[in-house]
């Protein structure tokens, strides 16, 4: 089964497309599930489409006209992604699975009230003609969970079976971490920021509304404020239990503010190199206590030098950490991509595509709702037993 996953994150840059190829194995009590990465591109957002995702993600309100219109634009946008690579590899999906583009996460008091995820899927479906699979958060937070990080699953089944605590983490917007352990339950939740806060700093320097610190140079340039990094630590959210979750809600312009003005008149490249050891201390601190003995890194941050240059200095030399590419055969870029079309296998097979001990969700659910397409929807029978393992096919 060849199934398409498209993943836009907190970083609001560019769209991930994912062809990927499954095969079920192994045995009726251990079945294994092999994961054959056939085709990878980034679509980048246009500048209209981007800005006014950007805008979204701040604070401040907004007229539902923008809501309704990045909602149909970034379905337009998923649809031809998906033709145009189903046109240049000669690939046809039998199912597409669109995450969308999250402009609310809103949690009390440690409670995931709702998610919204945009991005039309009707349009997916008109134009490829198979069925879709979104929105698929929100029936784990109404089972009781985070509804985050989804990235469990996928990063539980490749790393089970090893005898000591291993983690996985990916280095987006927002940093999130699962730790699978031999002696106890896999858990998974957000760290806190990875480049959310890193990249409002980028923009405030080079005055480019959708800059980045691109490899790091921004931080190299500037010196760790020691004061400003207590400051931003003493947030409530480093301390909660897991799960957690978070995202832009909490982690923007004006948060970034309030710490700033008791610190005046900082070296904007001081700030931002604060911002990355921020990043790298909020990993570790969460990383050390579950006993983590390595770690496999994804996503836009792994390739920030600097950033990961301090992750490995905060770990220290007895918690190796290495990129997904390096350590497991997956591009880091491809994960989540790769990790929304297992989450559309899954919940096309009838099996939960979340685990209680990662989301805090009352039992796991299937992941999503079905748009049809050009014919009925109609679902295979549901399997008995899902996956032991995921293996990545060389």
């Amino acid at each position: 089964m060849i199934v398409a996953g498209l993943m836009t994150g907190t970083s609001a840059d560019a769209l991930d497309v994912a062809l990927v190829e499954f095969h079920l194995g192994g045995t009726a009590d251990q079945p294994e599930l092999r994961m054959d990465l056939r085709a990878f591109q980034e679509v980048p957002f246009d500048s209209d489409l981007a800005l006014d995702i950007l805008r979204l993600l701040e604070p401040d309100p907004v007229p539902l006209t923008l809501v309704s219109s990045v909602d149909r634009r970034l379905g337009q946008l998923c649809a031809e992604a998906v033709a145009a690579v189903s046109e240049e590899t000669g690939l046809e999906c039998e199912l597409v699975v669109s995450h969308g583009q999250t402009i609310r996460h809103d949690v009390r008091d440690g409670a995931v009230e709702s998610t919204l995820q945009l991005g039309q899927p009707a349009w997916i479906a008109e134009r490829l003609g198979v069925p879709v699979l979104s929105d698929l958060r929100a029936r784990d937070v109404a089972a009781g969970g985070q509804g985050a990080p989804l990235a469990g699953m996928l990063d539980h089944l490749l790393l089970v079976g090893g005898d000591q605590p291993r983690a996985m983490l990916n280095l987006g917007g927002i940093a999130n971490v699962t730790v699978v352990s031999p002696t106890s339950d896999t858990v998974a939740f957000d760290t806190g920021p990875a480049n959310a806060l890193i990249d409002v700093m980028a923009r405030r320097i080079t005055g480019d509304p959708r800059a980045f610190d691109r490899d790091g140079e921004l931080a190299a340039r500037g010196e760790v404020d020691e004061a400003l990094l207590a400051d931003l630590l003493a947030d409530p959210y480093y301390a909660l239990p897991a799960p957690k979750s978070t995202g832009k809600e909490l982690f923007h312009g004006t948060y970034l503010d309030r710490h700033l003005t008791r610190h005046p008149g900082l070296d904007p490249y001081d700030v931002i190199a604060t911002l990355t050891r921020l990043t790298a201390r909020t990993v570790a601190q969460a990383c050390r206590p579950l006993g983590v003995s390595e770690i496999a890194v994804s996503g836009g941050g792994t390739r920030n030098p600097v950033l990961m240059s301090e992750l490995r200095a905060e770990l220290g030399t007895e918690v190796p950490v290495s990129t997904t590419d390096e350590a497991l055969g997956l591009p880091s870029e491809a994960k989540e991509g790769c990790l929304m079309a297992l989450l559309g296998w899954l919940s096309w097979h009838g099996l939960p595509a979340t685990i209680p001990s990662v989301t805090g969700a009352a039992h796991g659910t299937l992941a999503g709702r079905f748009t049809p397409g050009a014919q009925p929807l109609r679902l295979p029978a549901p399997l008995r037993t899902g996956p032991a393992r995921l293996h990545v096919a060389s």
